[in-house]
């Protein structure tokens, strides 16, 4: 697997905005196909085994990539800011199902898009990344539909509520790191990624062990390469563009988990999600409008090293 979009061949900061955007988008798309088959194994095994079967299948399909780049491994980039994300993706992950179990998909993705909220701050304080007023209303404006989407009620902090709102924070973290580490290849970001899952569900396994059957393994297997495929993009898009542009679209999300919760679960969307969605989309389109604008504001720049 190999992500074709260089760095080298967008030359503008307006060109490599939208490419980032463009990834972005389409993890998205990636990620909520695993989601989906994440919870329906969960119906079945444990949170442990999914984290150490999805892991195996990705380092094994990762194999040959990590052969050919072994030697970007011996000089990794801020071992300490690495340890720390590789713990934040590990905890974001392992939230993301174990929240599934007890809630139904699309309630669990709401919780999740309170992440560009945290990132666009942070992105700010931490990153030193300039973010207008414009940008700002516009995410706050995406908030509210989240809000509307999930009709907040005391069951809204019950502790898989709280599970799921842990995993989008650590999920917030585990962005901006990202961006931090940009210099990183991403077959090296995205392994030791799958290295955290792998030991944590090697230590989580064994307990409520059920052997899978063929049919489950080819299931594993697939959202093994999945989150390969889904990683690879996120890696790639925050290394095109600030954390602060691409992390909105994020919001794209509910609509996959409002149609594969349907499609999968058997889920019908309330009134209230699908007013929420609509919300989210006019924000997320105006950012989009906006990243263009700026697009043709800014001089051309040269790539980066």
């Amino acid at each position: 697997m190999h992500i074709v979009i260089r760095l080298s061949s967008l030359r503008s900061e307006h060109s490599r905005r939208l490419a980032g955007i463009a990834l972005m988008l389409f993890a998205v798309l990636v990620f909520s196909c695993g989601d989906a088959l994440g919870k329906l194994i969960v119906s079945t095994y444990s949170v442990g085994q999914l984290l150490w079967l999805r892991a195996c299948a990705a380092l094994l399909l990762l194999a040959p990539m990590i052969w050919r780049n072994k030697e970007e491994f011996a000089k990794l980039e801020r071992p300490g800011l690495q340890f720390l994300r590789v713990a934040l993706s590990t905890s974001e992950v392992a939230s993301f199902f174990l929240a599934t179990v007890y809630l139904p998909l699309v309630d669990v993705v709401t919780y999740y898009l309170a992440c560009p909220i945290f990132v666009t701050a942070l992105s700010a304080i931490v990153l030193g990344e300039q973010v207008g007023w414009r940008r700002w209303s516009a995410i706050l404006v995406g908030f509210s539909g989240v809000l509307i989407a999930l009709e907040p009620s005391a069951q809204s902090f019950s502790w898989p509520g709280l599970i799921a709102l842990f995993g989008s924070l650590s999920f917030a973290g585990l962005m901006l790191i990202t961006r931090q580490l940009r210099g990183t290849p991403d077959v090296v970001i995205v392994t030791w990624q799958f290295a955290g899952t792998f030991l944590l569900g090697a230590v989580l396994a064994p307990i409520g062990w059920v052997t899978p059957t063929p049919q489950s393994m080819l299931l594993f297997a697939s959202a093994g390469m999945i989150s390969v495929c889904a990683l690879l993009c996120l890696s790639r898009s925050l290394k095109l563009a600030p954390a602060s542009a691409v992390v909105p679209y994020q919001y794209s999300q509910i609509f996959w988990a409002v149609i594969f919760g349907f499609l999968v679960f058997s889920d019908v969307p309330s009134l209230a999600t699908l007013v929420g969605a609509a919300i989210i989309t006019g924000a997320g389109f105006y950012i989009f409008l906006r990243e263009r604008k700026l697009g043709r504001e800014e001089p051309t720049m040269g790539t980066p090293g």
